[in-house]
């Protein structure tokens, strides 16, 4: 039985006040805080869980996960520099209005389920994310990180108990 970490990217690892602080690498294209992956790490090994990409940044990357811009080869780097890797995305459920609009947050809890739904052994699954997802189901699942400061010791402990007492129940849709 798997344990599945839905990783988000912007708000997770990086964040509002990082992203002010370096502009030189983001002008590079290195969107990512480098102590938010070692935290990441952190949740990742003593946990033992995997990591989805449920991020827009799923879009930077092939179905072979193999990545089509250099941010997400920049991410691939970083993540393996840390013994990380993803394991795989979450379906596209985005229709042009959402695309459009940027109102991704409506349809993320619904492609979490769907992964889920494709994926009946996983144990139990943790969601990291700051946008709101809009269903109370996936939500209790949820570690909602601050934009402004992105994942946090504290939201690193809050996932850990959540993949140690969650056992599997399908959410109500």
């Amino acid at each position: 039985m798997a344990k599945i970490i839905f990783l988000d990217i912007d708000g997770v690892l990086n964040s509002n006040f990082w992203n002010n602080e370096h502009q030189k690498e983001i002008s590079n294209g290195k969107y990512i805080d480098t102590e938010k992956v070692k935290l990441l790490s952190v949740l990742v090994k003593k946990s033992g869980a995997s990591i989805i990409l449920h991020s827009g940044w799923r879009f930077w990357f092939g179905e072979d996960l193999k990545p089509l811009r250099p941010e997400a080869g920049h991410l691939v780097e970083l993540l393996r520099n840390e013994g990380m890797s993803v394991a795989g995305m979450t379906p596209d459920l985005t229709t042009e209005e959402i695309r459009k609009t940027k109102k991704f947050s409506k349809i993320k809890a619904d492609e979490i389920l769907m992964w889920l739904k494709n994926n009946p052994d996983v144990e139990s699954w943790v969601v990291l994310d700051d946008l709101e997802l809009h269903n109370a189901d996936v939500e209790k699942y949820q570690v909602r990180t601050d934009a402004e400061q992105g994942l946090t010791e504290t939201d690193v402990e809050k996932a850990l108990d959540i993949l140690s007492n969650n056992k599997r129940s399908e959410p109500a849709r």
